[in-house]
């Protein structure tokens, strides 16, 4: 479980920028503004971030950013990492444009980095470095 102060980087690539164009299924059609933050395995197995089919923890945490844009709001760890219960990203609970909103919003291009800081174990700030 993620302790207060626990944190890591994640940078940006045209999938998290673009997740609802930039796709290499045909699950569904083509999605404006959707985003997402990529949890690295290293950070999802370490701070113990399971999505939402697991048993141990929530998958849903609190989470702002540092500019305000967004002020508690809910975001969901997803997906998994080799078919297991640990997530591989963040991604707005119920709302899959609220992270690609914040990505407008900052003017995020390929390869800017982004903060996840654990300000709680279930509360989370976001910042563009």
């Amino acid at each position: 479980m993620p302790k207060t102060g626990d944190r890591f980087i994640t940078k940006l690539l045209q999938a998290h920028l673009e997740w609802g164009e930039h796709r290499h299924t045909s699950s569904r059609g083509i999605v404006i503004g959707e985003g997402y933050l990529q949890i690295p395995s290293e950070f999802a197995y370490s701070y113990e971030i399971t999505n939402n089919h697991s048993e141990i923890r929530s998958a849903e945490y609190l989470f702002s950013t540092s500019d305000k844009f967004i002020v508690n709001e809910r975001l969901l760890a997803s997906g998994n990492q080799y078919k297991c219960e640990y997530a591989k990203q963040f991604q707005g609970f119920g709302n899959l444009k609220l992270i690609g909103d914040w990505f407008h919003f900052i003017d995020a291009n390929i390869g800017d980095e982004i903060e996840i800081l654990f300000v709680s174990h279930s509360e989370i700030l976001l910042t563009k470095l």
